[in-house]
């Protein structure tokens, strides 16, 4: 998922030069469309990410968009953080980092959590709460550990 906002077109445009699929909306515009066109994508087998900070912030602050599709699609969801070891820092709300050439990257991805589809209120705002644990935890381990990208404990993978 997308921000339907200026700088979001700049991110759709390069997932999709990487060969992804930019469905446009946040928390903010278009929030409800762009779940139901993030369902039908789980519905044809294809995976979905969202940037759990929505388009606003605060800055990972995990926004309930993740629980309410884990709930409606009966698939679990996740949490992920990619730490990089040399990056230019934009000066914007989030700090969008990107990645300088041959610096090493380390991607941390949580265990899954899953939402039962009767989940009420309550409940809810349980798994809320699971997910933003588990983001903040995979992303102190990948800022703290990127720096040993290449050695023993953290080999470099080829893709």
């Amino acid at each position: 998922m997308v921000s339907r906002s200026f700088d979001g077109e700049y991110i759709a445009r390069t997932i999709e030069k990487l060969g992804f699929v930019a469905v446009r909306g946040s928390s903010s515009r278009g929030g409800a469309k762009a779940l139901i066109g993030l369902r039908k994508r789980l519905e044809q087998d294809i995976s979905v990410v969202f940037t759990i900070d929505g388009p606003r912030g605060p800055k990972y602050v995990a926004k309930p968009g993740p629980v309410l599709l884990a709930r409606a699609s009966g698939l679990p969801m996740a949490a992920f953080y990619v730490a990089s070891s040399d990056a230019w820092v934009l000066n914007t709300w989030d700090a969008f980092m990107i990645p300088k050439p041959f610096s090493k990257v380390l991607v941390r991805v949580s265990a899954k959590i899953r939402v039962p589809d009767d989940a009420d209120d309550s409940q809810m705002a349980e798994f809320h709460r699971q997910l933003q644990t588990a983001l903040e935890r995979v992303t102190k381990f990948a800022e703290e550990h990127v720096g040993k990208v290449g050695s023993a404990r953290f080999p470099v993978v080829d893709y």
